[in-house]
């Protein structure tokens, strides 16, 4: 599962997430990318079933994971009284914006990208959209 190797702390402060990507929001590496319309917070375990749907509905492509799970999300058990803490570490998540680019492929035409990126879709929590490298 992804997760940082080190951190300088284990929890972190929820924060907001505010305005677009500025960053990461521009097809890269491969020809097609799936790009975000909303905010959230997309799990490690999410994360890598998009990658599994992605290779699997095109073996021959080349598949990009653009977001890595930097976030620690931590949760109080069930049934805890208050005043003992913050929870233990729960999951790490990646932080995405509206705009930023999640995975992209390689090496398939637009009609096989729309079909695997179809299918990543459905695992995510988050609107997306295809889009395609610009040239020039």
């Amino acid at each position: 599962m992804l997760m940082p190797k080190i951190t300088k702390w284990r929890k972190q402060m929820r924060g907001k997430i505010r305005g677009e990507a500025t960053r990461g929001n521009e097809v890269a590496f491969g020809e097609f990318g799936l790009q975000s319309l909303e905010p959230a917070w997309v799990s490690a375990r999410v994360i890598e079933a998009g990658r599994v749907a992605a290779q699997r509905g095109a073996p021959e492509a080349k598949v990009w994971i653009r977001v890595f799970p930097h976030k620690s999300v931590s949760k109080k058990p069930a049934e805890t009284r208050q005043g003992t803490g913050k929870g233990d570490v729960e999951y790490w998540a990646a932080v995405v914006k509206p705009g930023t680019i999640l995975y992209e492929i390689d090496g398939v035409t637009e009609e096989v990208a729309k079909r695997t990126f179809n299918r990543v879709a459905h695992k995510l929590p988050v609107r997306v959209r295809l889009v395609r490298r610009r040239h020039g």
